[in-house]
């Protein structure tokens, strides 16, 4: 605290001469009378109450000091400091992923950096503020603004969008806002560690905020189902990331949410834990919910479209032998086929060599190796993604020689030495660029593992639209015309047209996309990275050069003090009034 007019401090002396002034007034003595004699007995209750008698003889005398005194205050003009934001500008990173609903004491993560979001605004001063909310595509919600209701708008409009944060898309973002300016860059999440942050600029100062509790989380970390025999097979796995154990409650739905399987288990601090079951009833959709006492609550369902093991696995009789017996485990309805007899495959899921069959084929492809190019020695150890298809099978283990060149507009979701090894093209199709005799993978339990992987995503393709993350878009097999999306209560959501790129809606949920002839269901899931919450820090990196000046601001508060003069002011006169004026 301090003052800005302490030139005024001389007017001190005016409280002084109205103490004096009533030190030095003419006194009364109490004289007793005759006619006054009987008053004593009506006066016992004041006198047992000196302190109030005194305060009611002289309440004009402290009124008129206090006054005074609040008066001299208000003339020096009194001030808060403040610590304020530095920097010419700030950008806001806010962090809109699923994790951000853990709740941290009784509100969620999210909440609570919308409220300090909302104090920031307060000590901007007139600087400029840019918000930027993350996902696969990072959106400027407000570009260089001042006005605080406009902030306070935009912040209370702010909503999660589910989709994983990728917050390195967002921090790409924010350097086009930067420039030359010094900025202030608020990174606004659950969890990040220092290495990923872009710190090499002086002009930047980092300030993070991150969810500090401990939090207790048990997730469904993956479910599959397929339909075999008449029979429904699924495959279950939940993690408990607290440090106690935590009791569940398990069941299994089916697509008419009626309870199959139910079971209680107790799961210790960071076990991992999974089940296969058998013999489920047959059906479209099969959901797995847990009931438990933790944090995070979104991840506590998980619902997959159970694959028909009608679809035909179709293999191209070059195929090295430990694919076709890889194949031939899992499905009995496994077809060894002439290499030129695949083109006129149909409504079947072919394994092949030949890239011409990716651009002629209309079946979903399993490519391994190709047959128009040449490998190239690579000698090392297989990176995977966080992607779905390495959800039970991790392939980081595995050894391979020689590589074929990757396809330029697929998605890469398995590199060696950063060079693609597993990708995904735009329809769904598997590419692995190696031929199997040049890994040692065929003596890897994740083998047949990632087989029967890549069978369940390629029959839920002939027959759904498949899994899809929040947000994400791809193009679909969906026959030319409009396509209605439906929630799972009947809710429209949206249009698409057939043929073009597809989004997926935002909210995870079970979604039907309809025409008048024709129907397919869809799944939203969150991604694995969004099933798991980890313990944040809040903690700032970095310097602004030659603005520590700018850091604290001084917040005067001479109003708070105008208000309580004018009702001391009042108080005065009333008391005044009672005694009469003429006194």
């Amino acid at each position: 605290m301090g003052f800005t007019n302490l030139i005024f401090l001389w007017t001190a002396f005016i409280p002084v001469i109205v103490l004096l002034y009533y030190f030095f007034r003419k006194k009364y003595k109490d004289q007793p009378v005759s006619s006054t004699l009987f008053w004593n007995e009506v006066m016992q209750e004041t006198k047992a109450s000196p302190y109030l008698k005194h305060l009611q003889k002289n309440a004009l005398l402290y009124l008129q000091l206090l006054a005074l005194i609040l008066f001299v205050l208000a003339l020096m003009n009194p001030f808060m400091k403040t610590t304020e934001v530095a920097g010419e500008q700030s950008i806001w990173i806010v962090d809109t992923s699923a994790s951000m609903l853990a709740k941290n004491e009784d509100s969620t993560t999210f909440d609570q950096h919308k409220e300090e979001m909302k104090s920031l605004a307060s000590d901007l001063n007139g600087r400029p503020v840019t918000i930027i909310t993350t996902g696969a595509e990072p959106k400027t919600i407000v570009r260089q603004e001042t006005r605080e209701s406009s902030i306070h708008n935009a912040i209370e409009e702010l909503e999660i969008a589910y989709e994983s944060e990728q917050l390195s898309k967002a921090f790409d973002m924010a350097q086009a806002f930067i420039g030359e300016k010094a900025t202030s860059i608020y990174l606004f999440t659950d969890s990040v560690e220092r290495e990923e942050l872009p710190i090499e600029s002086e002009n930047i100062t980092w300030v993070v905020k991150g969810a500090s509790k401990e939090l207790d989380n048990v997730a469904i970390t993956r479910l599959a189902a397929t339909a075999l025999e008449g029979k429904t097979l699924a495959l279950l796995q939940l993690k408990n990331e607290s440090e106690s154990a935590l009791a569940v409650q398990l069941s299994l739905l089916d697509g008419e949410n009626k309870q199959i399987v139910q079971e209680e288990i107790t799961l210790q601090g960071g076990e991992d834990w999974s089940k296969i079951f058998e013999d489920l009833p047959v059906g479209k959709v099969l959901t797995a919910t847990i009931q438990v006492d933790d944090d995070y609550e979104i991840d506590n369902t998980m619902v997959t479209l159970i694959g028909s093991g009608t679809s035909e696995i179709v293999i191209d009789q070059k195929m090295h032998q430990l694919v076709q017996k890889g194949f031939q485990a899992l499905n009995a309805d496994v077809k060894i086929v002439p290499s030129e007899q695949l083109i006129t495959m149909e409504e079947a899921i072919v394994v092949t060599n030949q890239k011409v069959l990716l651009e002629k084929s209309a079946s979903p492809i399993v490519l391994i190796g190709r047959d128009d190019v040449e490998a190239v020695e690579v000698n090392a150890l297989v990176d995977v993604s966080q992607d779905s298809l390495f959800a039970f099978s991790s392939l980081e283990d595995i050894y391979v020689s020689s590589i074929y060149p990757a396809f330029d507009h697929f998605t890469t979701i398995a590199t060696i030495a950063g060079k693609p090894f597993v990708q995904r093209s735009q329809r769904g199709d598997i590419v692995i660029l190696a031929d199997i005799q040049s890994t040692d993978w065929p003596l890897h339990p994740s083998f047949p593992l990632l087989l029967w992987g890549i069978q369940n995503e390629l029959m839920e393709g002939t027959q759904n639209l498949g899994s899809f993350s929040p947000n994400e878009s791809r193009a679909v097999s969906l026959a030319p015309g409009e396509w209605s999306i439906y929630s799972s209560e009947d809710e429209y959501i949206s249009t698409v047209e057939g043929g073009s790129e597809f989004r997926a809606p935002t909210v995870p949920g079970v979604y039907t996309a309809r025409t008048q002839e024709e129907e397919k269901q869809l799944i939203v899931q969150l991604s694995s990275g969004e099933r798991t919450i980890q313990e944040g820090t809040s903690f700032e990196i970095g310097t602004i050069q030659n603005v520590a000046e700018q850091e604290t601001s001084k917040k005067p508060f001479i109003q708070w003090l105008l208000i309580p003069i004018l009702l001391l002011l009042v108080l005065e006169w009333e008391v005044q009034r009672r005694r009469g004026f003429a006194n």
